[in-house]
């Protein structure tokens, strides 16, 4: 996403998007209630989410955070947004999207007000770097050419999955093999292109085939999916949840037909909370995540997004992420 592409109003709008209580709940007697999914137009089931202060986790953060009583959390959204996983609300100012709504749980468990920084992907890393975020929630995968600069505290599997049409009995369960004689999609310069690529390699040195086509945009592989022009879309899991959901009710209803770790075969891709290396603030941050997890909170956050097939049984700090050589 280019820094010139910004789109003036989106900005306007979400650079002031902080604790209110459209945004992130109301707050009394040290509970937080959030709205999940609210203002999201459809993309989600909105959902309050009630969570409390736990003095024990919020004690292990660092001072000047604690002292200050705000956690600034940086959102890569912009220009345009990407639902459902951030982007802007129905009135037009709010940041919705599952990644936000989980940063103001996040934040409620710490008794820190969330307040949100929104740029472009570039700028979030200047942000983090700078010390003008503290903590990112914008779908950063974690890898190991990150954890160089950053820590990170993983809450959720990053996935990819084959969108198909709802009345297609074709699944994929992990076998390329799965692929042969199939017209699939995918975006160009991504890393669902590279391992398509690579299964396509595969096949052809057996005699066998994919065939793979590309289109310019979202909206036109969609049109192409409905239209019966391409089998099968591979693309990022919450972004094919979001399709689906929009699919429901037209004559051309949508499925997610089986995911794939991000991070290939061997190791499952992991999407994380990004914090500066050596910030002190991973480990209160994965406490926090995991006390979501425990009481419920966590798995409420996600059926409410229609992201339960990216469960973590727990957050941990620095998990392995994707190697140097697959990044």
């Amino acid at each position: 996403m280019a820094v010139f592409a910004i789109a003036a109003t989106f900005l306007a709008g979400l650079a002031a998007c902080g604790g209110g209580a459209d945004a992130a709940g109301t707050a009394a007697n040290g509970e937080t209630t959030v709205q999940v999914g609210a203002l999201s137009n459809g993309a989600a089931t909105e959902t309050p989410i009630t969570v409390s202060t736990v003095e024990e986790i919020r004690a292990t953060l660092p001072q000047a955070i604690r002292d200050s009583g705000t956690l600034t959390i940086g959102s890569g959204s912009l220009p345009a947004g990407s639902p459902p996983l951030g982007h802007t609300g129905t009135d037009q100012q709010t940041l919705t999207g599952s990644e936000p709504d989980l940063a103001r749980l996040v934040a409620g468990v710490l008794g820190l007000k969330p307040e949100f920084q929104v740029s472009t992907w570039e700028n979030l890393f200047v942000g983090i770097d700078s010390g003008r975020v503290d903590v990112g929630f914008s779908n950063i995968t974690d890898t190991e050419e990150r954890k160089k600069k950053y820590d990170f505290a993983s809450y959720r599997q990053d996935n990819l999955g084959f969108e198909t049409l709802a009345s297609n009995p074709w699944a994929f369960t992990g076998d390329f093999h799965q692929l042969a004689g199939l017209r699939t999609s995918v975006s160009k310069g991504t890393n669902q292109e590279k391992i398509l690529l690579e299964w396509q390699t595969k096949l052809r040195a057996e005699g066998k085939d994919v065939a793979i086509q590309y289109y310019p945009d979202i909206n036109a592989v969609q049109l192409a999916l409905g239209s019966g022009q391409i089998d099968a879309y591979l693309g990022p899991n919450p972004g094919l949840v979001y399709q689906v959901k929009q699919a429901e009710g037209t004559p051309s209803p949508k499925k997610v037909a089986g995911t794939y770790s991000g991070a290939g075969e061997t190791l499952q891709g992991l999407i994380a909370a990004t914090v500066k290396k050596d910030s002190g603030l991973a480990q209160p941050l994965a406490a926090a995540i995991n006390h979501l997890i425990e009481n419920g909170q966590y798995s409420a956050w996600l059926q409410a997004w229609g992201l339960s097939n990216e469960a973590l049984p727990r957050s941990e700090v620095n998990p392995p992420g994707l190697p140097i050589t697959n990044t």
